[in-house]
């Protein structure tokens, strides 16, 4: 059973706060109002101790089709609230339902239950919300949001699966190099040790497998560091902006990155201003869904552009990182009064886009990958029997003729 944190009032309004074991929220609610209180907020000690959860893709979107499905059928947000927090799940995400509910019960409008879990649920689907309960579409809203997060997760994992063998190979590439430095090589030291004037390459090798095999402690914490250092680095906002602008001037993946982040712009800004968002309000949320810091700076830009009578499609032509086709098709919404539906083709097209791209980027990685792999091998192998051969070639020639 649970232990629950909670905030709650006395009947002469003062606050009390403390801890009780309940089953769910609904018997901590019961438990409560027998001992005379009103429950105002609650947290579940052992959500904390595991730093809580935070919903994504697919959890998102099941979450929204089946909300939207209840919704439209006719039954009660609480109800439906309930239904889903019966079925299984992970404990953690249970728990997010839990004060989902609790919160209802109270009077407390969806959006803000959702906005009260900090972090638990993106910006983006919290403001949709609280547009779709004022304009009594919250269904709609909900099968909406349930297709935007679908389509989302799909082009992710399709991204993910070009990258995956490139990766392996990669990996394959690393473990190869280590097991030759630190195994192969070192079985080899007592004969090339014999052998007089190794060449360059060979001496070269040799000491970086003798470096890893006595250092090799060092060499990891060395390694830890660095990476430690590296990301520390890059979670600087002024380094963050110049990597990220990097990234989208990148040969093979620039093109990808720049497809990625204009359907995901697209899609979303599609989806807040089929909401009854202001443009301006939509541009405000969809900034912080673009996932890219580069292209998040201009958008004060962007948004100060509109705001003074700029089109849409001129401001977002301005910005360096979408790709061209975006504001040619925003253009043709705006002057044919039909923004929704052209921004909905162009989040589809770019997510056709970043599935073929991907493929490109995978058929351009695995040559150079397998390239790669085969020069650093090649190189310590030749480094290794070359010497060899040539010792017994002499071996050969130096011995005596029956």
């Amino acid at each position: 059973m649970p232990l629950y944190k909670y905030t709650a009032k006395d009947v002469e309004g003062r606050t009390v706060r403390g801890l009780q074991d309940a089953a769910d929220s609904g018997d901590l609610l019961k438990t409560l109002r027998d001992m005379g209180l009103f429950l105002l907020t609650f947290d579940i000690e052992e959500e904390k101790k595991t730093g809580g959860l935070r919903m994504r893709g697919k959890d998102l979107a099941d979450f929204n089709r089946q909300l939207g499905a209840m919704l439209s059928s006719g039954i009660t947000l609480l109800r439906a609230i309930e239904i889903v927090m019966r079925r299984d799940m992970k404990k953690q995400q249970r728990s997010i339902y839990e004060k989902l509910y609790a919160s209802l019960l109270m009077g407390v409008p969806m959006s803000d239950a959702m906005e009260a879990q900090g972090k638990v649920f993106p910006p983006l689907l919290i403001n949709m919300y609280r547009s779709g309960e004022a304009s009594g579409t919250l269904d709609v809203t909900a099968a909406r949001m349930a297709e935007h997060y679908d389509k989302e997760y799909q082009l992710q994992g399709k991204v993910k699966s070009a990258m995956s063998y490139p990766l392996v190979l990669l990996v394959l590439t690393v473990a190869v190099v280590i097991i030759l430095f630190t195994f192969v090589l070192p079985s080899f030291e007592g004969i090339l040790s014999q052998v007089e004037n190794l060449p360059g390459i060979t001496r070269f090798v040799m000491g970086i497998s003798d470096t890893i095999t006595a250092y090799w402690p060092w060499l990891l914490i060395g390694l830890i560091v660095l990476i430690a250092a590296v990301q520390g680095i890059l979670n600087m906002p002024p380094v963050r902006l110049r990597f990220d602008r990097f990234k989208l001037k990148m040969p093979v993946f620039g093109p990808l990155l720049r497809i990625i982040v204009t359907a995901r712009f697209s899609r979303t800004l599609a989806s807040l201003y089929a909401s009854g968002l202001s443009i301006l309000t939509a541009l405000h949320i969809a900034r912080g869904t673009v996932g890219n810091a580069y292209i998040s700076w201009q958008f004060e830009k962007l948004i100060d552009d509109v705001r003074t009578g700029s089109s849409l499609a001129d401001a977002l032509e301005r910005v360096d990182g979408f790709d061209k086709k975006l504001s040619a098709t925003v253009g043709v919404g705006e002057e044919s009064g039909r923004l929704e539906p052209m921004l909905i083709s162009v989040a589809d097209s770019f997510d056709y886009e970043a599935n073929e791209a991907s493929g490109r980027m995978v058929n351009v990685l695995q040559p150079i990958m397998i390239i790669v792999m085969a020069v650093v091998v090649g190189s310590v192998i030749f480094s290794v029997i070359g010497p060899l051969l040539n010792m017994y070639g002499e071996i050969g020639a130096n011995s005596p003729t029956m």
